[in-house]
């Protein structure tokens, strides 16, 4: 993700700028060189020039602590600009002298595990085998247009193709630039309390009645809509003024900020994210080679709460 501003050489010359303009004092004498990265200071003055941020983002380096490789200390430096923001973070040897910036893996997990355990797929609707060893998670805009195209692939050829092999769950990310996308994203959940099946007919119902659908008419159509899906229509519209609806968007909003995702649809194939609307071919290849991985691994896939723990008497 880019920081919309200020993130090219160009940009701070066009604002008639050196890097030292643009980076905080260290001393009342003016900046000085890096020559410590558990200085904060110095770390932020290195970021800054590392990544040609300018003065109108903020650089912040977070506290230091030991990190799962022996011998280096680890710090995040969060870059923002207005509501957007960018998280790098950095290993750092304890004399202080060098970087290094990425992400650690444990060679016995899920490279992936930690985003799994993040991501929270209780009585979020979903479709396909219980217990499946590979799960898409898709985070999606009911006022999206690249999320009715994706939408068409995954309750179409991803279900023709896999059917019980792949569990599919939806979770809601309505963004703030579509005017009914939150309010669409609450009646979704309403449905799915009443009729999980339900909120599937409603699901593929929006995404291709979206031209059709403006804020006003929201609600009555879908009343409309999920009427003839088994919804009882005064239960529906009680749900819709129930504060709990809308702090389940609101957690499916917050979950997905943790997550990193800023656009919808955004997919996770066992945790592994891809963002964007998918080519069939490109998902499908990433779901066939997951399916092959996992009966060697078998440490992702859909945890179905099936395995029952009973005690016999000795």
């Amino acid at each position: 993700m880019l920081l919309a501003v200020g993130l090219t050489a160009v940009s701070l010359a066009a604002q008639g700028l050196s890097p030292l303009e643009a980076t905080p004092s260290a001393t009342p004498s003016g900046p000085q060189p890096p020559t410590n990265a558990l200085d904060k200071a110095d770390l932020a003055f290195y970021v800054r020039h590392l990544y040609v941020y300018g003065p109108q983002i903020n650089v912040e380096v977070g506290e230091y602590k030991e990190s799962e490789i022996p011998g280096l200390l680890e710090t995040t430096v969060t870059a923002s600009y207005q509501l957007r923001s960018r998280d790098h973070q950095f290993f750092v040897s304890k004399d202080g002298k060098h970087l290094l910036e990425g992400k650690t893996y444990e060679i016995d997990k899920n490279p992936y595990y930690k985003v799994n355990e993040t991501i929270d797929t209780t009585s979020a609707p979903s479709f396909g085998q219980e217990g499946a060893s590979v799960v898409v998670v898709a985070y999606s805009d009911f006022q999206c247009p690249y999320c009715a195209q994706e939408a068409k692939v995954l309750r179409g050829q991803l279900m023709n193709e896999y059917g019980s092999r792949v569990r599919v769950y939806f979770r809601d990310f309505p963004l703030d630039m579509h005017e009914w996308a939150r309010e669409a994203a609450i009646v979704g959940r309403c449905i799915q309390r009443q009729e999980p099946e339900a909120f599937w007919a409603y699901h593929d119902w929006i995404f291709d009645n979206q031209g059709a659908i403006t804020k006003d008419n929201l609600k009555d159509k879908a009343v409309e809509q999920a009427k003839g899906h088994g919804v009882d229509p005064l239960k529906l519209t009680g749900c819709l003024s129930d504060e709990s609806a809308a702090a389940e968007v609101e957690a499916s909003l917050g979950e997905g900020r943790v997550l990193g995702i800023t656009s919808t649809p955004t997919l996770f194939v066992n945790g592994r994210q891809l963002p964007g609307s998918q080519k069939w071919e490109q998902l499908k290849a990433v779901i066939d080679y997951e399916l092959e991985y996992q009966k060697v691994a078998k440490n992702a896939g859909d945890d179905c709460g099936c395995a029952l723990d009973l005690e016999f008497p000795k």
